[in-house]
């Protein structure tokens, strides 16, 4: 006489990922905020990167390579002076040019810069910013 086959349906069920990352939810808020900010009159845009992505948002995206370059530069010059001069951690810095000002500051591992007309206050620009 055959076997029958006996067959049984096994169901699991994983437990849901509840992603729990401080930093995950610390971007995900300064993005939004970015978001809000560039809308600011007079902001002419921002770059935004940490150590695994980079975001750009600019309104003239000729002048890429040049905000690059001295968005690079402010942080890391903020950062020798701090060290040279023992003046602790920076906790933002300015820099005012003839037609543009630039605001850089690190929160966390994340490194921003905004970029914006001379007539903005960037105090109101950080306030709107902080998480």
């Amino acid at each position: 006489m055959p076997r029958k086959k006996l067959t049984r349906e096994i169901t699991t069920e994983s437990p849901p990922i509840i992603e729990n990352n401080v930093e995950t939810t610390d971007t995900n808020r300064l993005r939004a905020n970015l978001e809000k900010i560039k809308e600011h009159p007079g902001v002419v845009g921002y770059i935004f990167r940490n150590t695994s992505s980079a975001a750009i948002d600019l309104k003239d995206p000729s002048k890429i390579i040049d905000y690059a370059i001295i968005s690079s530069s402010a942080l890391d010059a903020a950062e020798e002076l701090s060290t040279l001069f023992n003046l602790g951690t920076a906790k933002h810095i300015t820099v005012q040019g003839k037609e543009v000002k630039m605001l850089a500051t690190t929160i966390g591992e994340n490194k921003l810069t905004i970029f914006m007309e001379k007539t903005v206050d960037p105090e109101k620009i950080l306030k709107k910013l902080r998480i």
